[in-house]
């Protein structure tokens, strides 16, 4: 694996050997604290569109892994004077960098990085396409939790049209033998759900939250990108969380989130903080994850 700017095109095999690792640098880090896989390298951050979350846990991967790094933002770098990605790529480059984590409000942008430089380039979300290492820490934790994704129904509900988390999620879970549920206010939903189901079959789409809630063993509820959106897409807020709000799970069930939550709207804070939320979780999974990419990409595991 050069890059991973995607994962429609990655086999279940990959997948799972990602995941593996994941585990295994998790355990070692946990063990032994931070290593020297990466030793002598740099990382170089490239976030050209506002994240916390994810800067911060690729960051952590990095330096657990023994690699400097390098960070950029939009704010702080020379894009905000007119400079192109690859010229701002080309200036990390020089300074040493030997992969490239991109986050990019336009789609495609971390597959035109990745033909253009000579280092693995890691696609930490591209507009409203696609976000690899989320559904990776996403299937991390239902492993986790459940000991297995093959056979697992999980639901994924709320702003499908801007979610990138959804098109990686849709990309990954049905290889690794998931049935995902799609659900969502119908302004709110992509065009073709069929463009999200590359393996066949394996996901289907309700019209309500209530079915979601009965079929489902685990519940993702996505925020509503407002900053993406035209405006009078939606109701008011609070038809919203009436009809579309999570504000109870059956026994078993458990629910996850991406962040950041609008608590109170897609997702109640006694839900968020309940027993059955995976939702912190996830985060810390992040930091497994993003080491099992970056030394996958670099060729040190």
């Amino acid at each position: 694996m050069n890059h991973l700017v995607g994962l429609r095109d990655v086999s279940a095999d990959e997948l799972r050997d990602l995941l593996a690792l994941a585990v295994t640098l998790r355990a070692r880090v946990r063990d032994e604290g931070r290593m020297s896989l990466l030793k002598g390298r740099s990382v170089g951050l490239l976030f050209l569109e506002p994240s916390t979350r994810t800067r911060f846990s690729f960051e952590m991967a990095a330096k657990n892994l023994g690699a400097d790094v390098l960070s950029m933002s939009a704010e702080g770098s020379s894009t905000v004077k007119g400079e192109t990605l690859w010229d701002t790529a080309k200036t990390l480059r020089a300074h040493g960098a030997h992969a490239f984590v991109l986050r990019h409000k336009y789609v495609g942008s971390p597959h035109q990085l990745a033909r253009r430089v000579d280092v693995p380039v890691i696609n930490a979300g591209d507009g409203i396409n696609e976000h690899p290492t989320q559904a990776l820490l996403d299937a991390l934790t239902l492993l986790d939790r459940f000991g297995r994704i093959d056979g697992l129904t999980v639901a994924i509900v709320g702003d499908l049209r801007h979610s990138r988390v959804t098109r990686s999620n849709c990309f990954l879970l049905p290889k690794l033998g998931a049935r995902v549920l799609l659900a969502g206010p119908g302004p709110l939903c992509p065009d073709s759900m069929t463009a999200l189901d590359p393996v066949g079959g394996r996901i289907e789409v309700r019209h309500t939250l209530d079915e979601v809630v009965r079929e489902a063993d685990a519940v993702m509820m996505l925020r509503i990108q407002r900053e993406r959106m035209a405006p009078g897409m939606l109701p008011s807020d609070a038809e919203y969380a009436s009809l579309w709000g999570l504000k109870k799970l059956r026994p078993g069930q458990v629910v996850m989130h991406p962040g950041p939550m609008n608590r109170g709207l897609e997702i109640a804070s006694d839900v968020a903080d309940g027993p059955d939320s995976l939702i912190f979780q996830q985060k810390a999974n992040g930091v497994a994850v993003r080491m099992a990419v970056l030394a996958r990409v670099m060729g040190v595991a």
